[in-house]
C-alpha cells in the first residue's frame, strides 16, 4: 500500500473529488482526517470508510479553522504526512471581470486562495516535526489557458494557487517537504454538472477536450496518490495537469 503508515488531511472530503480521495487514501493505508463545512456529508463519509478515518468541521477561509483542523489530526493520530488542499468553489454568478459582483471576488479568493494558504500556514510546521512531508494544492488547467466560459475570479484564484505552490516547494525543498499542483480539467462532480446544466455551457465545454469526456473523480484521486506518496519522491514545484488534453489542443479535434 502506498501510504501505509501515514497521517492524511483532506480538506473538503465529505463529498465529490475529495470524498473519492478520502476513500482512496484510506484504502492505501493512510489514516485520514477529512473536512468539510457541511458536517452530515463529512461524518457520513468518515464512518463509511471506518476506523482509520477521523472528520472535523473546517471552513478553510478562516484561519481559527484551519489551526483547529491540523490540531485535530496531531490530536488523533500523532503526526501529518499528507495535506491535500482540495476544499474549493466555483461560483455560478462568477463570469467576466467586467460583471463579476465584488461579493464573488472575495468569497473565491477566500477559499480557493486564503484557504490554501491557511492549510499550508498550520500543516506545514506539523510536518517539520516528524521530518517532512508532501502537500497537494488543487489548482485548475485554467490556471494555464483562459476558460471556455468567463469565470474570472476562479481563473485568478487558481492561477494564485499554482504561483503559492511554487514559492511553498522552493522554500521547503531541503527541509523535507514536497509541494505540488494538481490541475484538473472538467471532472464529473455534482458542482459541475449543476454549473453545466445548460446544455450550451455544457457543449462548450465538452468540444474543448480531445478526450471528448468528462474526467472522473478516481481519475483525479489516482494522480493525487501519487503525487502524496513517495512515488514522487523527487517531485516539488510541479503542476500535474489531468485535463484529458485541453492544454496540449491548439484547434479543436473533431468527432
Amino acid at each position: 500500500m502506498r501510504l501505509e503508515g501515514k497521517v492524511a488531511l483532506i480538506t473538503g472530503g465529505g463529498s465529490g473529488m475529495g470524498k473519492v480521495a478520502s476513500e482512496l487514501f484510506s484504502r492505501e493505508g493512510a489514516r485520514v482526517v477529512l473536512t468539510d463545512v457541511n458536517d452530515e456529508a463529512g461524518q457520513t463519509t468518515a464512518t463509511a470508510i471506518g476506523g482509520g478515518a477521523h472528520f472535523v468541521h473546517a471552513d478553510v477561509s478562516r484561519e481559527a479553522d484551519a489551526r483547529a483542523m491540523v490540531a485535530d489530526a496531531l490530536e488523533h493520530f500523532g503526526r501529518l504526512d499528507v495535506l491535500y488542499n482540495n476544499a474549493g468553489v466555483m461560483l455560478p454568478d462568477d463570469g467576466s471581470v467586467d460583471s463579476t459582483d465584488e461579493a464573488i471576488w472575495d468569497t473565491t479568493l477566500a477559499v480557493n486562495v486564503k484557504g490554501v494558504a491557511f492549510g499550508c500556514k498550520y500543516g506545514i510546521p506539523a510536518m517539520l516535526e516528524t521530518g517532512g512531508g508532501s502537500i497537494i494544492n488543487v489548482a485548475s488547467f485554467v490556471a494555464w489557458m483562459g476558460a471556455a466560459t468567463s469565470q474570472t475570479a476562479y481563473t485568478s484564484s487558481k492561477g494564485a494557487v499554482l504561483a503559492m505552490t511554487r514559492e511553498i516547494a522552493v522554500e521547503y525543498a531541503r527541509r523535507g517537504i514536497r509541494c505540488n499542483a494538481l490541475c484538473p480539467g472538467p471532472i464529473e462532480t455534482p458542482l459541475l454538472m449543476q454549473l453545466l446544466s445548460d446544455d450550451q455551457k455544457r457543449q462548450r465545454r465538452f468540444v474543448h477536450i480531445p478526450m471528448g469526456r468528462l474526467g472522473r473523480a478516481e481519475e483525479l484521486a489516482k494522480a493525487a496518490l501519487f503525487l502524496a506518496s513517495d512515488d514522487a519522491s523527487f517531485m516539488t514545484g510541479a503542476s500535474l495537469i489531468v485535463d484529458g488534453g485541453i492544454t496540449a489542443a491548439y484547434v479543436t479535434p473533431e468527432d
